[in-house]
Parts: C-alpha cells; sequence; structure tokens
C-alpha cells in the first residue's frame, strides 16, 4: 500500500476548502494520511521593490486553524498533518507533488482576476508536480452534451490510441476500483481524414469512417485488456466517438465523479513539462474534478 499522504492545498478560500474535502475522502479511501498546506505568500515574495518586516510566526496561521477547525469531529477521518509554507506558490505547489501520491487543489485561490476558470497555480502544479495532481472545480459549470450511459459512479478517462500512457489508465482503472465505478473509457478519432496535395486541394479519404472507427476500437481494447486482467472489479466500456476529443471529454465529465487525462511526455525536441491543448480544456472547462496524471518514465 502507498504510504505517502495525500496533499490538500488550501489558502481559505471557497475552492480550496472543497479541494480539502475531496482530498479527505481520496485519503479516506486510500488508507493514507492527509497533509493539508498552506503556502503563504506576502509583499516580500511578490514585489522585489516593497520591504516586508517577515512573515508571522508560523504557529499562528488562521488559514490551518479554520480547516483544524472545519475537519474537527469528522468520524473516519484520516490522519492529518498540517504544514505552512513560505514562499510563491507557483513554485512550492508543484514540488509537494515529489512526496505525495496525490496533489488536491482548487480551480482557483483567493488571487487572480475573478473570471478565470483555472488559476496560474493550479496549471503550474498540474504542469509540473510528480504525482497526479486533482483539481477541483467550482460547482454549477454547465456542458452541453448527452446524459451519463447509466446511473451510479462512473470515472472517465482520455486514452490515445495512438500515444497511451500506461500511467494514466493505471490511474484511472485504480481510482474506479476505489469508487467501485465504471470506468468509461474515451477513445476519440479524428474525422474527416483529408490530405492535403497543393494548396487549396484536398483528397478525399481513402478509408471509409466504419474502418477508422473498428480499429480504434481494437486498439483501444488492446491497451485495455492487461489492466482489465488487474482490476477484474472494474467495468471498463470503451466509447470511441469521431471528432475532437477535448469536447468529449468535457461532456462525459457531466455527473461524473472525476475525469483523468495525461501529461504530455517529455520529447528530445522539447523537454520542458508541458501539456496538451486537450488536458488543458479539460482543465478549463470540465463540471467534475479533473486528474492530471505525469506520464511513465520511459523504459530504458
Amino acid at each position: 500500500m502507498n504510504t505517502l499522504p495525500v496533499v490538500a492545498a488550501v489558502d481559505g478560500s471557497d475552492d480550496s476548502l472543497r479541494a480539502l474535502d475531496w482530498a479527505m475522502e481520496a485519503a479516506r479511501r486510500r488508507g493514507a494520511p492527509l497533509r493539508v498546506v498552506h503556502v503563504r505568500q506576502y509583499a516580500a515574495w511578490a514585489r522585489p521593490d516593497i520591504l516586508a518586516a517577515g512573515p508571522p510566526d508560523a504557529d499562528q496561521d488562521p488559514v490551518l486553524d479554520q480547516v483544524r477547525a472545519r475537519l474537527a469531529g469528522r468520524t473516519g477521518a484520516p490522519d492529518v498533518e498540517y504544514v505552512g509554507l513560505d514562499g510563491p506558490a507557483g513554485v512550492l505547489l508543484p514540488g509537494l507533488g515529489s512526496g505525495a501520491q496525490l496533489l488536491v487543489l482548487g480551480s482557483r485561490g483567493r488571487g487572480g482576476f475573478a473570471g478565470l476558470l483555472l488559476g496560474s497555480n493550479g496549471m503550474a502544479a498540474a504542469r509540473d508536480a510528480e504525482c497526479p495532481v486533482v483539481v477541483v472545480p467550482r460547482p454549477g459549470r454547465v456542458v452541453h452534451g448527452d446524459g451519463p450511459p447509466e446511473p451510479g459512479p462512473r470515472v472517465v478517462v482520455g486514452l490515445q490510441v495512438d500515444g497511451p500512457d500506461e500511467a494514466t489508465l493505471a490511474f484511472a482503472f485504480t481510482e474506479a476500483a476505489l469508487r467501485g465505478a465504471v470506468l468509461q473509457v474515451v477513445a476519440a478519432y479524428a474525422w474527416p481524414v483529408q490530405t492535403l496535395v497543393a494548396p487549396g486541394e484536398l483528397l478525399p479519404p481513402v478509408v471509409g469512417q466504419e474502418a477508422v472507427e473498428a480499429e480504434t476500437r481494437s486498439l483501444a481494447e488492446g491497451f485495455l485488456a492487461p489492466h482489465r486482467t488487474r482490476h477484474p472489479d472494474v467495468r471498463a466500456v470503451p466509447h470511441v466517438p469521431a471528432g475532437d476529443a477535448a469536447g468529449h471529454l468535457v461532456a462525459a465529465s457531466r455527473d461524473a465523479d472525476l475525469v483523468v487525462v495525461g501529461r504530455h511526455r517529455r520529447r528530445l525536441l522539447a523537454p520542458a513539462r508541458m501539456m496538451g491543448s486537450v488536458t488543458q480544456a479539460v482543465l478549463l472547462h470540465a463540471a467534475s474534478p479533473v486528474a492530471v496524471v505525469p506520464p511513465a518514465p520511459p523504459e530504458e
């Protein structure tokens, strides 16, 4: 069993308190301790031209006191550790992932612009942390599309059949097993497929849509097979739609417990950590919490 803690980043905002509740339940499911972290940002960190007397006493943290009061008396709660850190949140939050099995935060904190769908700290943590990062959105996000395929708990995972990541699938299967949930696997394919032969001249597809869909489904089933063996109690249902993967994942987030997406693997000519456009779109628009999973280490 993984004994690393589930880390909840809090700053006293409603968003971070919702993330705290989500993290507490995640720690309980895993039998893991909960580490509550408040990163305190002061003028000396944000503006080099401002002179500050220094941070207050670490033992006098009103945000952590608020969390202690919120969690007091809860039955079945995991062991909780409270940590206060001083410095820039965009740097310290991603670093918490090196000692955690999961990092959970709200979509926005106290700072930033009111209209932002995801704060810069959340984006930095999802892009740079070494562990999976769960971003809990504000309630009331409206997404369009069909309703859930069936009632009951449901985890959604995006599967890119031409570049699947085992860590993302493994995390999604584990989450579904912990929740007793159906795993909805979204393996979208591009259609129509056209080839540009000259400016303004496109060749029609050389294969039919049914063939592309069948090949996509076959590849998806192959990638799911070993995970089904490891998690025989999880029912994984492939969904193979045509079109934009981000749009299908956002639509599937309606009434889902969690949407799981992968983060881009580093490449030789692009060694910096990055998130793909699909992952960013899901983070910005999904109605459910979103887990961003770092890629599995490359094999030697």
